[in-house]
């Protein structure tokens, strides 16, 4: 009867495909549904991803073996991108017919109307829909399908998510994969250092970096991966959680099949131990890093940062020994010709990658040949990431033969989409400045400051709580969710009228919005003019764009906007706000990168902010932003460690350089 009740709940299994060969891989395995990205728009540029001609027979193939497909749009949209994705998703629509579009901006969802899109529209991770007060309007005022949680909830938390769906709305769990540092779309650190934002797929991964604390360097930051495994039965009693979602774009063939079957033996035999004796080797086998249960288990919860470990992606096979002018390591494992082996991490000098050219048996000699770079010193450890097995590449090939046999023909250019973008909003008459604080400021506050609603401010109006701003926490987590609803109610019992939300969905946590005045914070991520209209219909008044963009963006997103405008004029931004905490590194202490770059970290409730030893400044362009159109700037007051000093920096952040 148990057995009736689980297999009538099957979630699909969704694989990952960053390329043509994981994507046929995917179909080889038996997966329920694929999610792929275009060249563009992605919020994984460093897969190869597709190009329209390549995805449409793929799709096709697809659908006539019953796998779904889903098409990750999930980047933050400048101004100048709204209609050049509307032209790709028009294209989508006509030649590819995906089953689905995974978003995050929510440009995409007015776009998706305007193009006549059929199909389903998923929320991703990077949304940050995290608490179940958001699910509601999220289904009810944007339309969305599907929301993928974050990774960080435990299983008590998805159920709570799960008894808060709408009817007609499903969750979407990831259950194996890289797991972030930082909360899916509350990472800036990429961004911040260069210019490469993770919210637009090009994140170089920071945080996988060696940082100095004390004395020895480590990678307070490096996690291992999420890997559910056996414990996913207990997401079958779930009906709500329709998808059990395998992260990996940039993986290859052989992870993708892998894991893939993994969870499908997880999924359909449940109660076999040799099955999941089978699966967990599987696992193993596919290259990933080390898996953590992270915090799946809240009474056991999983700490993904281990400095004994190795968190280097793929399978550890041994570490170099010999000499500068000949390498070689003891092989762990047996590698076969054309396995792709990577030396080191991405931040050594000795990096690289490189082909084994013979078969080496386990515990066999492999010496390293014809290498780029300077040669890696000794105990260095060198990781197996890809390989290509007969029997999963027969399969491919059957697969490839059978996509020849498709119609084919030329897909024609499509440019002629312009999107229908809000009217501008009269620019309101005067300039707001306002200051958010962390602590109550007593007698010198003035009218315009704001606060971050915590237990610490919930009094600090002292009668003048109309006049203030407060300021909700970027990430609400379920387990708290019941008290920030407290602290609102306490402030608004005080006359609090005037919040700023750093979640789109955290209007969900007022019934009585219309009655109030909500600006959308800079959390929000918006970067474009349609996206803030999408918010102006479900009842926000303001709107404080991203401040991860670049002098041309920020000029440009007033010419059409329809709220009133705001920006991150100064003070504390952070490079990432994480839900987990090395043992090791000390918060309040400086910690420094071999580039000599310094931050550290601060916790506010359960959660762990990271800044940078300098601050946002763009407090020179003021009038420039004035004339733009901008009527509020604000500064963000944080209050410094007594061991910390800021450094002297420009903080203009990407004023100067396109975001990428």
């Amino acid at each position: 009867m148990e057995k009736d009740k689980i297999n009538s709940r099957r979630p699909e299994i969704l694989a990952p495909a960053g390329n043509r060969s994981s994507f046929l891989a995917a179909l080889s395995a038996g997966a329920d549904a694929i999610y792929c990205g275009m060249k563009v728009f992605s919020a994984r540029m460093e897969a190869k991803n597709f190009s329209i001609e390549e995805l449409a027979p793929l799709t096709q193939l697809a659908h006539e073996n019953g796998t779904k497909v889903y098409v990750a749009l999930n980047s933050l949209l400048k101004p100048g991108e709204v209609n050049p994705a509307g032209q790709l998703l028009e294209q989508l629509v006509r030649w590819v017919q995906p089953d689905a579009i995974i978003v995050q901006d929510l440009s995409l969802v007015p776009l998706a109307a305007q193009v006549g899109f059929p199909g389903e529209v998923h929320l991703s991770t990077l949304a940050n829909v995290s608490f179940p007060e958001a699910l509601k309007p999220v289904r009810q005022n944007l339309g969305v399908h599907r929301v993928v949680v974050p990774r960080e909830l435990s299983i008590d938390e998805i159920k709570t998510m799960a008894a808060a769906c709408p009817a007609d709305l499903r969750l979407e769990v990831f259950v194996h994969g890289a797991l972030c540092y930082g909360v899916s779309g509350r990472c800036y650190w990429s961004s911040f250092l260069g210019g490469k934002s993770g919210l637009r797929g090009r994140c170089v991964q920071p945080c996988r970096r060696l940082y100095r604390q004390h004395d020895q360097p480590q990678r307070f930051f490096s996690c291992l991966d999420l890997s559910v495994d056996v414990l996913v039965k207990i997401l079958m009693d779930i009906p709500e959680v329709i998808a059990w979602k395998i992260e990996g774009r940039k993986k290859g063939p052989h992870y993708v099949y892998y894991t893939v079957k993994a969870y499908q033996m997880l999924r359909d035999h449940a109660h076999d131990p040799q099955m999941k004796k089978t699966a967990l080797k599987f696992l193993d086998y596919a290259l990933g890093r080390k898996g953590s249960h992270y915090y799946f288990l809240p009474q056991r919860p999983q700490i993904p940062i281990q400095a004994d470990m190795e968190t280097g992606s793929g399978l550890l096979v041994g570490k170099i020994n010999g000499t500068p002018a000949q390498p070689y390591i003891f092989a762990r494992e047996e590698l076969l010709p054309s396995d792709l082996l990577r030396i080191g991490y991405e931040d050594a000098p000795w990096h690289q990658v490189c082909r084994v050219n013979r078969y080496v048996p386990p515990k066999s000699r492999f010496f390293f040949t014809g290498l780029t770079r300077r040669s890696p010193d000794k105990h260095v450890p060198v990781f197996l990431v890809d390989r290509s097995e007969h029997a999963i590449q027969k399969m491919v090939d059957q697969l490839e033969k059978k996509l020849g046999t498709l119609p084919s023909g030329k897909i024609a250019e499509g440019a002629s989409f312009q999107a229908r973008l809000p009217g501008r909003s009269k620019t309101a008459p005067g300039v707001v400045e306002d200051s958010v604080y962390r602590e109550p400021l007593g007698e010198n506050q003035r009218a315009d400051t704001g606060y971050w609603l915590s237990d610490k401010t919930r009094d600090a109006g002292r009668g003048r709580e109309s006049s203030l701003w407060w300021w909700l926490s970027p990430v609400i987590w379920p387990d708290n969710e019941s008290e920030v609803k407290a602290l609102i109610r306490h402030v608004r019992r005080q006359g609090a009228a005037k919040f700023v939300l750093n979640a789109p969905w955290q209007v969900g946590l007022f019934p009585d919005a219309k009655e109030l005045t909500l600006w959308a914070g800079p959390f929000c991520n918006l970067a474009n003019s349609l996206a803030i209209g999408r918010l102006k219909t479900i009842g926000f008044t303001g709107a404080i764009v991203s401040p991860e963009l670049g002098r041309e963006d920020f000029l440009k997103i007033p010419e059409s906007s329809p709220l009133p405008l705001g920006i991150v004029i100064a003070g504390s931004w952070p490079l990432c706000i994480s839900r987990t905490l090395f043992e090791k590194l000390s918060v309040e202490k400086l910690f420094t990168s071999p580039k000599n770059e310094q931050a550290w970290v601060k916790q506010y409730g359960s959660d762990y902010w990271v800044y940078p030893n300098w601050e946002v400044n763009l407090t020179d362009r003021k009038d420039e932003l004035k004339k733009a159109g901008y009527r509020r700037f604000v500064r963000l007051v944080e209050s410094v460690p007594k061991d910390v000093r800021l450094r002297e920096r420009p903080g203009l952040w990407n004023w100067n350089q396109k975001l990428l």
